[in-house]
């Protein structure tokens, strides 16, 4: 047997031990169950509206509605991308 996986229970004891110190509160895991149920590329439609409208503010010379517009794109995005991210690692490792 490889040293690798003679280690392997240890590892597995410190995540799981780490993991019940560090585990998700009530509210984040609500939010991420709603939130898994939305398809990923709904953040990147939403970015894309973003910079859409904001663009046709642009031309339409509101200048301060367009800048507030235009910066919703990146932190859909970055919604995105957590979401992507929950579905496929999971933010809770205690949780079966």
């Amino acid at each position: 047997m490889p040293l690798e996986e003679a280690a392997r229970p240890a590892r597995d004891a410190d995540a799981s031990a780490e993991a019940q110190t560090h585990s998700e509160g009530k509210v984040a895991r609500a939010i991420e169950e709603q939130t898994a149920r939305l398809p990923s590329d709904t953040f990147l439609w939403a970015a894309v509206s973003a910079m859409g409208l904001s663009l046709a503010m642009q031309l339409s010379g509101r200048k301060h509605a367009e800048l507030f517009v235009g910066q919703w794109a990146a932190p859909f995005l970055l919604f995105g991308v957590y979401n992507k991210m929950v579905k496929i690692a999971g933010s809770d490792r205690t949780r079966a």
